[in-house]
């Protein structure tokens, strides 16, 4: 379905219950699936990505279909390989199925796993054999992905000798390797990180109950509405102030552009003063996902800054520079949105409709892959939005 969205007064001022961290969820549940004990999860994600993780996870099948869900699939090729004796294997979708796989798999191979490429080397589909993984010395590319670190260092206590891995290269989105550990030590989990190189020794996750915060990665639409609006005062239910998630860095990108954050009784409340400052250049090697509503941002607002950081956005679930370049062009034409099966560019696009009157934004429903919540939401926020069914 497509889309007509609008807003009358670019006034906005609305409550939002933010979706539960994707990032997180994800994380928890595979700790949860390797710790002996039972314990609850409560403000699960409920989004996409997460639900086909639980599903899998719970596949009495040897062949698992992950769809689009690249964290998952990353997650689950380490933890599937630590199930000893047991034979999966793992798809998904076309485009998941062009996404790099060969880092993870290579360093998996080292630590003694058997895994077979069933198509393309280096990509998806695979067949994977569950090994009791002795060796524990392995070297990863940090420039690559860190949903290949996390995956390793998730199952790393539960293995006979634990993992020392070694980090070459530059290390991107390291923020979501920090949360992995920190999640981690919530559950009793020990690491020890000496300049390239973390050790893990074998332990025990050790169950407690959990609930998880809101996602700042949704959040940073709401940060993109508050700089395009004329005024707001957009309250956002459910982040952490302290939180352990990376793309809080919105905050600072966006007081750049005139949104003002403040923290009152659990809740984080924008507004906005006129406020046009930009850095000539701008790295966000360790938060990649707020490149498109910052991007969007920028393009409505006139303003440039050179990006650094940005490599492994081509192999998300589209190339987002390219898409968004070629999105962004249409602004002054057709403005109808194509989005690419990339949740991320629905939710980016959609606030233009502030500066750039009747957008359309086609194939919505992409957004459940990460906030299945949005469209309602934005309607809260006093977007008119009309369906077109053809």
């Amino acid at each position: 379905m497509n889309y007509k969205i609008s807003h009358p007064t670019n006034v906005v001022e609305c409550e939002i219950d933010l979706p539960a961290s994707k990032s997180i969820s994800n994380r928890l549940i595979i700790i949860q699936a390797l710790c002996k004990e039972k314990f609850s999860i409560t403000n699960l994600s409920n989004s996409e990505d997460t639900k086909s993780l639980q599903k899998a996870l719970k596949d009495t099948t040897n062949t698992i279909d992950i769809g689009d869900a690249g964290t998952s699939f990353r997650f689950l090729t380490a933890y599937l390989s630590s199930l000893v004796g047991s034979r999966f294997i793992l798809t998904g979708s076309n485009r998941m199925k062009e996404r790099p796989i060969k880092e993870l798999v290579d360093a998996l191979l080292k630590l003694g796993v058997e895994i077979k490429y069933l198509d393309k080397i280096g990509f998806p589909p695979l067949a994977i054999s569950g090994s009791d993984i002795k060796e524990n010395k392995v070297t990863i590319d940090g420039k690559i992905s860190s949903q290949f670190i996390s995956a390793l260092l998730l199952i790393a206590p539960t293995l006979k000798n634990g993992i020392k891995l070694k980090i070459s290269s530059k290390i991107v989105s390291k923020p979501y390797i920090i949360m992995t550990l920190k999640l981690m030590g919530e559950f009793g989990i020990f690491h020890t990180w000496q300049e390239n190189t973390i050790e893990i020794k074998p332990q025990k996750y050790i169950a407690k109950d959990y609930d998880i915060e809101a996602d700042w990665s949704a959040a940073s639409f709401w940060y993109e509405i508050a700089a395009l609006s004329r005024s707001c005062n957009i309250i956002l239910n459910g982040l952490s102030k302290n939180s352990i998630q990376g793309d809080r860095k919105v905050i600072e990108l966006f007081k750049n552009l005139g949104v003002q954050t403040k923290f009152k009784n659990g809740s984080t409340i924008l507004t906005k003063k006129k406020e046009n400052i930009i850095s000539k250049e701008i790295n966000l090697i360790n938060t990649p996902d707020l490149y498109q509503p910052f991007k969007c941002t920028l393009f409505s607002k006139n303003l440039t800054t050179k990006f650094l950081g940005l490599q492994t956005l081509k192999n998300k679930e589209t190339n987002r520079i390219k898409a968004v370049e070629k999105e962004l062009l249409k602004l002054n034409t057709t403005k109808k949105i194509t989005t690419y099966k990339d949740h991320r560019m629905a939710m980016s696009f959609a606030p233009l409709c502030l500066k750039y009157d009747t957008l359309q934004i086609n194939d919505v429903d992409v957004v459940n892959k990460s906030y299945p919540n949005f469209w309602n939401d934005f309607k809260k926020g006093g977007f008119i939005i009309k369906p077109l069914t053809h």
